[in-house]
């Protein structure tokens, strides 16, 4: 009887002690690398908004992010500073280098490195 009594005790341990691998962390957070994958965050958080003239606004914002941009207009732009801008988003692709060719190397200075 005693030793069901104890087989039993051992049974329900076992059922509820975590296996080896298990979490510790089991909450919402628990496979967030990054950030918080959630669709709704519960409350607002303190963001610095920057205008596309330079100001800064301190408002509240879904997401906790440190900064939001506003876009920049480029049709307010001048026609200069637009195609700087252009430039700089969309380079050019690299111009393709010229081979070396062997007609201007004296090749009997470098005679003497070449095994017999």
């Amino acid at each position: 009887m005693a030793a069901s009594r104890a087989l039993s005790a051992l049974r329900l341990q076992a059922a509820f002690r975590p296996p080896l691998a298990a979490c510790v962390r089991s909450n919402s957070n628990r496979a967030a690398i990054s950030h918080l994958h959630r669709q709704l965050y519960g409350r607002l958080y303190p963001v610095l908004l920057v205008n596309t003239d330079g100001s800064t606004v301190r408002l509240r914002y879904r997401e906790p992010k440190r900064i939001l941009m506003l876009p920049l207009d480029s049709s307010t732009l001048p026609e200069a500073e637009r195609k700087a801008r252009l430039r700089r988003h969309f380079p050019s692709k690299p111009k393709a280098k010229e081979e070396e060719t062997f007609e201007g190397i004296d090749l009997d200075t470098y005679k003497k490195f070449w095994k017999k």
